[in-house]
């Protein structure tokens, strides 16, 4: 059983243990947007206390943190050297910790206390669902399970009226890998024909990348690149749980910004 928080960026997994999963925490984005001339205190204490929040109300038995923990790349702030450590010794307090390091998450390996396990970057399967960040292609193995959850893209629908007003408002996508694309890159392996549900980000000052104004070329990651991920079939849900319904009928909707010509 797989189920989103409703109206937060977090997931419940349920089969034989509860795992509590969030992504794209990217802690230490603060330093970087000082760097860049807006000046935000820390918000790492209001994001711990936001998680605590989620363990108390559903007490996981595991917890699995779907890459970019940190922000900074390619070196590590001393902001990040103080608050991940921490972030991470409280989470593993309430229960055993799993990283998929993230494109942003080098040297994570030296930040992490103890009871927090780092897989390798093409992700593992935890209690049959794979776990993914979206940088790299995934593991093999993941394409036996029958849900894959990933993220990387902080995924949004844009929603622009006829004044060019525009609204983007985070949102959950539910989609599949297209085989043959896939069969081509691994060959032989064992397909489980997996839904694959990709997270927004956690952290709300990342932004976001709008999937009903954007092609497979222009989202991240070689699954995406490759197009090995059905994009116009995919369904898009906001936080609250609303259906959108797919990509495609989404951008039928007039509420997408018209795409510029990018060869011109």
């Amino acid at each position: 059983m797989i189920n989103p928080l409703l109206n937060e960026p977090a997931l419940v997994v349920e089969n034989t243990f509860k795992t509590l999963v969030i992504a794209d925490v990217h802690l230490g984005i603060e330093w970087e947007l000082y760097h860049s001339g807006f000046s935000i205190p820390s918000q790492v204490e209001k994001r711990k206390a936001r998680i605590r929040g989620y363990i108390e109300k559903i007490k996981p038995e595991r917890i699995v943190l779907l890459g970019d923990i940190k922000h900074n790349v390619p070196v590590t702030s001393w902001q990040e050297k103080q608050e991940v450590p921490a972030f991470l010794e409280m989470l593993a307090a309430f229960a055993p910790v799993d990283i998929v390091p993230g494109n942003h998450d080098g040297d994570i390996e030296n930040l992490v206390p103890e009871n927090v396990t780092v897989h390798g970057m093409r992700g593992f399967v935890l209690d049959r669902v794979g776990y993914f960040h979206g940088h790299t292609w995934p593991d093999a193995e993941l394409l036996s399970a029958s849900h894959v959850v990933m993220s990387h893209n902080h995924p949004t629908i844009r929603f622009t009226d006829t004044l060019g007003h525009a609204v983007s408002e985070e949102v959950w996508i539910r989609t599949h890998f297209i085989e043959n694309a896939i069969r081509e890159y691994y060959g032989d392996i064992k397909w489980g024909s997996p839904e694959v549900i990709i997270m927004p980000a956690f952290n709300e000052l990342c932004g976001g990348i709008p999937f009903n104004e954007s092609m497979h070329e222009e989202l991240l990651g070689p699954v995406f690149a490759n197009h090995a991920i059905e994009l116009e079939k995919a369904r898009a849900f906001l936080l609250d749980g609303t259906d959108l319904g797919t990509i495609g009928s989404i951008r039928k909707l007039g509420i997408t910004r018209v795409r510029r010509n990018r060869k011109k």
